[in-house]
């Protein structure tokens, strides 16, 4: 079975690097960029089976970023996680990780949670939302 390409963009290099490491070793192939501008330009590049984004990074932040992916037919169905300081884990648990079926994932973020979500979104048919259908038990759909 091939690697599937994951692409971290996300301005915390300490962050960046252990997510890195993390789903190195779950095998997966794993790229990263330190900003918005350098993401989207190895997303084009290497068109990666999901992208894990951060929701804000100074200059160009991950609601433009995403803005910018779906706008491009190349990277359009791209499936986006967002990772965000912007709620707690308490809230997150209290919403769920899908906010108007958009994915949320706060940080920080424990491994095997991201890992769960990502290979969640990779088993769900290829669009550029997740169906309500493919959503675990555990985790709510906010719309």
């Amino acid at each position: 079975m091939q690697q599937k390409k994951i692409l971290l963009i996300d301005d915390e290099p300490n962050l960046l690097s252990a997510l890195e490491r993390a789903l190195t070793r779950k095998d997966f192939h794993v790229m990263t960029a330190p900003n918005g501008q350098n993401g989207l330009k190895l997303a084009e590049e290497s068109l990666p089976d999901l992208i894990v984004l951060d929701l804000s990074m100074p200059g160009m932040g991950g609601e433009i970023v995403a803005s910018h992916l779906k706008e491009n037919p190349r990277t359009a169905q791209i499936p986006v996680i967002f990772l965000t300081g912007l709620y707690s884990k308490e809230q997150q648990e209290q919403r769920g990780n899908f906010v108007h079926g958009q994915i949320f994932v706060a940080k920080p973020v424990e491994t095997d949670v991201l890992v769960g979500i990502i290979n969640q979104c990779l088993k769900s048919a290829p669009s550029s939302s997740v169906l309500s259908s493919s959503v675990p038990s555990s985790v709510r759909l906010i719309e």
